[in-house]
């Protein structure tokens, strides 16, 4: 399932990426319950949210993945450049889309 495409990254790459990504967020979750913290903590419980948010990306990222779409923007269907992909392998959008829909 190799994309033979330079500059672009394979399904492979992808999910090797996600899944460090995944895990990295796993990680601070149970960092974030160990700290004998106060589950009412505001800050603690809105930085748990916050992870939880990424996670359901990245799983949203698996499944484009396994339909085919991922590496495509979800605002303009042009390809994401590998370079945003490498960095945020969840990403949905282009950086100009991104723009827009954070507006």
């Amino acid at each position: 399932m190799a994309d033979p495409r330079p500059g672009r990254l394979t399904a492979h790459e992808a999910r090797q990426r996600l899944e460090h990504a995944r895990n990295s967020r796993l990680a601070q979750l149970r960092a974030l319950s160990e700290t004998g913290q106060s589950a009412d903590d505001h800050l603690l419980s809105t930085q748990a949210e916050a992870i939880q948010r990424v996670l359901k990306e990245i799983n949203e990222a698996f499944a484009r993945i396994d339909d085919g779409s991922y590496g495509a923007c979800l605002g303009c269907s042009k390809p994401v450049p590998a370079e945003r992909l490498e960095i945020l392998p969840y990403t949905r959008f282009c950086v100009p889309c991104q723009r827009r829909a954070a507006t």
